[in-house]
C-alpha cells in the first residue's frame, strides 16, 4: 500500500524498488525501514513509498499535504499584513498585544503545517517589498521547524516561532531614515541600529512580561564567541531559543531580496552557517538546520568549476557540500572529485 514517508514506522518493508526523478535507485524492494531510510527518502524528495501493508493496524490517515504554492503565498500574504498590523500597532503606542502576536504566529504556523517544503515557503516571501515584515515571518517560521527538527514539544516549538516572530519589534523604535538606508551605515548609525535589541527586550517584557520572548529579542545578535551585541555574553548565558532565532535571523537575512540587494542562493547561504557553526553559532543547531534545508538542492542546476552544467541528484551526508551531480548521462560525486566544484546555481526562469 502507498504511505506517505512521513507515515511510515520503523520496522515498514519496502514493497517495491524506490527510484528518484532522475532514476536513481533510492531503496531496494525488501528494505526494512529505519531512521537512516526514511532519512533518505527525505533526501530525495520523496513522498509516498509502497509499504507492506500491515494485517493488525488499520491504515494511518494521512497527516501532511503536497506542497501548493498558490494557497502557501495567499497564506504568507494574510501572515505578512498581519506582521504589519502588529509592528505598527507597536511603534503607534509602544505596547505590544500578545494575543495578536501570539494568534498571528499560530495562526500562520498551523496553515502552513504538514508542508515540509520549507524552502519553497520561504521563497513564496522572498519578494522586494515589505521587507521587515516578511523578515519577522521568515525567522518565527524558521525558528519553529527549526525548534521542531531538534525534537521539542509543539508548545515550546510555537513559543519559540512567536519568539521569532516578535525578534525585530524594536526595530519599531528606529528612525526609518536609519533603517532604509540604502548605502552603508555610519558607526552612530549602527550604534542606533543595535539598540533594537534592547527596545524589543524592554517593549516584550513591559507588555507581556514572557521572558521567553524577550529574550531573543534581546540576544538574537549575540554570539557563542562573545563578539556580538548588545552586552557581549557568551556560550550558556545565551538563551537557547535566542540561539534558534540567531540562525533563523542569518538565514532570512542572507537568502532574501531587498531593494537594495539580491539574496544569496541556498548553498552559499548554508556554507556561511556552516562556517559560523564554528565559534559564532550553537554547533548543533545550525548543524540539524543544515541537513534539514539540504534536501531543497536536490533538482537544482548548477555549473561547476570545470565548465560543466548539471542538475544536484543527491546530497553528501558526510560532506554537506560535494554532492552526486548528474551531467548528461554521468553521475559526478564530487566528495570523490576534490578539483571539482559548484561555482554557482543557474537561475531558474520565472513567469
Amino acid at each position: 500500500m502507498k504511505v506517505h514517508v512521513m507515515d511510515v514506522e520503523t520496522g515498514d518493508v519496502i514493497l517495491a524498488d524506490v527510484f528518484n526523478r532522475y532514476g536513481l535507485l533510492v531503496l531496494s524492494s525488501g528494505t526494512i525501514l529505519d531512521g537512516d531510510a526514511v532519512s533518505r527518502l527525505l533526501q530525495h524528495q520523496l513522498e509516498y513509498v509502497d509499504v507492506l501493508p500491515k494485517k493488525s493496524a488499520a491504515t494511518a490517515p494521512q497527516t501532511t499535504l503536497p506542497y501548493n504554492p498558490q494557497k502557501t503565498r495567499e497564506t504568507m500574504q494574510v501572515a505578512v499584513h498581519s506582521a504589519k498590523a502588529l509592528y505598527d500597532t507597536a511603534q503607534d503606542t509602544g505596547l505590544i498585544d500578545a494575543d495578536l502576536a501570539e494568534g498571528g504566529f499560530l495562526s500562520m504556523a498551523e496553515s502552513v503545517r504538514g508542508n515540509h517544503d520549507v524552502a519553497s515557503m520561504l521563497l513564496v516571501l522572498n519578494q522586494k517589498d515589505d521587507y521587515a515584515y516578511r523578515h519577522c515571518v521568515q525567522v518565527g517560521l524558521i525558528s519553529y521547524h527549526l525548534a521542531k527538527w531538534l525534537g521539542k514539544p509543539e508548545a515550546e516549538c510555537c513559543s519559540i516561532g512567536t519568539a521569532g516572530y516578535l525578534h525585530d519589534i524594536g526595530k519599531t523604535k528606529i528612525p526609518k531614515e536609519i533603517l532604509g538606508k540604502p548605502g552603508p551605515l555610519t558607526l552612530e548609525e549602527f550604534e542606533t541600529i543595535k539598540k533594537h535589541t534592547v527596545y524589543g527586550f524592554s517593549m516584550i517584557a513591559d507588555s507581556i512580561g514572557n521572558p521567553d520572548w524577550a529574550l531573543p529579542a534581546l540576544q538574537h545578535h549575540e554570539r557563542l564567541d562573545g563578539s556580538g551585541y548588545p552586552h557581549g555574553i557568551r556560550g550558556s548565558e545565551i538563551h537557547p531559543a535566542s540561539k534558534v532565532v540567531a540562525i533563523a535571523d542569518i538565514y532570512s537575512a542572507m537568502i532574501s531580496t531587498t531593494p537594495y540587494r539580491k539574496g544569496k542562493d541556498l548553498m552559499n547561504v548554508l556554507c556561511e552557517l556552516h562556517s559560523l557553526s564554528f565559534g559564532k553559532l550553537d554547533p548543533h543547531m545550525t548543524q540539524v538546520f543544515i541537513r534539514n534545508m539540504l534536501p531543497n538542492l536536490i533538482g537544482k542546476s548548477v555549473v561547476l568549476s570545470s565548465g560543466e552544467t548539471g542538475t544536484i541528484v543527491m546530497t553528501n551526508p558526510s560532506d554537506f557540500f560535494r554532492p552526486l551531480v548528474k551531467v548528461d548521462d554521468q553521475f559526478l560525486d564530487l566528495a570523490q572529485m576534490p578539483l571539482v566544484s559548484i561555482s554557482r546555481f543557474v537561475e531558474e526562469a520565472t513567469a
